[in-house]
C-alpha cells in the first residue's frame, strides 16, 4: 500500500517538481516506511527550496533526533521558530518550541 502512494506521489513530482506539498507527502511517506535516506534527502530539499514550509522543520528535527544527531535537531528547530514566527503561525511555533525545549534539556519541571 505505502509503495503506491510513493509512486503515486512521484508521479505528482513529475508533473510539478516544486511543489512543496509533493515533496513533504514523500519525506513523510519514506519517514513512515524508515527510508531514513529517502526522508532526509525530501525534507532537506523542503528547507533549502521552500524554507517557508514549517511544517518540514518539526518532522526534520524528529528525524534527526532519532539518528542520534540532537544538535542537529536543536538547528532545526530553531531555523523552524525563525520560519513561524515570520509567517505569523504561532501553533507551529509553539509546536516547534516545545521540540526544541525537549531536544535541549529545557523541558524540567518544578517539583
Amino acid at each position: 500500500m505505502q509503495s503506491t502512494r510513493i509512486e503515486k506521489l512521484l508521479n505528482f513530482l513529475d508533473s510539478d517538481p516544486n511543489d512543496p506539498f509533493v515533496l513533504y507527502a514523500l519525506a513523510t511517506e519514506y519517514n513512515s516506511s524508515n527510508d531514513i535516506e529517502k526522508a532526509f534527502e525530501y525534507y532537506l530539499k523542503l528547507v533549502a527550496e521552500h524554507p517557508q514550509y514549517v511544517g518540514t522543520y518539526y518532522h526534520l528535527g524528529k528525524l534527526y533526533e532519532k539518528t542520534d544527531s540532537k544538535e542537529k535537531a536543536i538547528e532545526i528547530y530553531q531555523l523552524g521558530m525563525t520560519a513561524a514566527r515570520n509567517k505569523r503561525d504561532m501553533h507551529a511555533f509553539s509546536e516547534l518550541q516545545g521540540a526544541y525545549n525537549s531536544a535541549a534539556g529545557l523541558d524540567y519541571e518544578d517539583d
